[in-house]
């Protein structure tokens, strides 16, 4: 894998790395895609051998880089970092979540609870706090959220620990972004809309075909500014 070019001002899109967590399928298939439909050269994570992403890597002549990573075991995060020093990432993008049904919490075994909030809240912040020397100054720091984590529009019954997971992974990231305040980087939430994926089911109204493309247009517009913020695939704020 060779580093990412280290040119001043914006680079051009050639130029540009970035390394995007849970990559296998779904939204996180259809990001790579569309990066490097883009022209970015782009690292993809994936937690089994045999995924689509390897068969997309062995025609791209080394734009596309696959790695192994299960992102909830602290010694494999940290052996990518590893793996990967001396690259300087413009992006990092962290997609990981899952869903275990609509129980009413009361209902919630501890265990599925305990899954769930590793999975989707802790396990992206750990991602991000293990990688995030990597990226370069200036660079976007990014994770897939959901406006189900919004407590302001959380006015429907249903799905109530997947709300809360993705509101503690909201909480989290503005933690992070606190101590962070001074460095520079654009740091985002993103809320891709209900897409037709294994978690967000077939009936679902939007194609990730369609929501990625839009995601990478906020993703390119935000790139620059420093702060954290909470948007959706048009670039519309998400209220906390």
């Amino acid at each position: 894998m060779s580093t990412a070019s280290a040119a001043s001002g914006t680079p051009a899109a050639s130029d540009r790395l970035a390394l995007v967590i849970g990559a296998s399928r779904g939204l996180g298939l259809v990001l790579v895609l569309e990066l490097l439909r883009r022209g970015h050269r782009v690292i993809a994570t994936t937690r089994r051998e045999g995924s689509e992403l390897e068969a997309f890597a062995d025609a791209l002549d080394g734009r596309l880089t696959v790695e192994s990573l299960e992102m909830t075991s602290p010694a494999q995060l940290a052996a990518l970092r590893d793996r990967l020093e001396g690259h300087r990432l413009d992006l990092l993008f962290v997609n990981a979540a899952i869903d275990r049904g609509d129980l009413p919490i009361g209902e919630v075994p501890t265990e599925m609870f305990t899954e769930v909030m590793v999975t989707n809240a802790l396990s992206p912040l750990r991602a991000v706090e293990t990688l995030d020397g990597l990226v370069a100054p200036g660079g976007t720091v990014a994770v897939m959220s959901s406006e189900q984590g919004s407590i302001t529009r959380n006015t429907e019954d249903g799905y109530e620990l997947y709300k809360a997971s993705k509101a503690a992974l909201n909480q989290l990231m503005r933690s992070y972004a606190t101590r962070r305040a001074d460095d520079g980087r654009t740091k985002l939430l993103i809320d891709p809309g209900h897409n037709r994926t294994a978690l967000g089911g077939p009936d679902a109204p939007l194609a990730p075909e369609d929501s990625m493309p839009a995601v990478v247009d906020v993703l390119e517009a935000q790139a620059g500014i420093p702060g954290l913020r909470f948007l959706d695939r048009n670039g519309e704020t998400v209220p906390w």
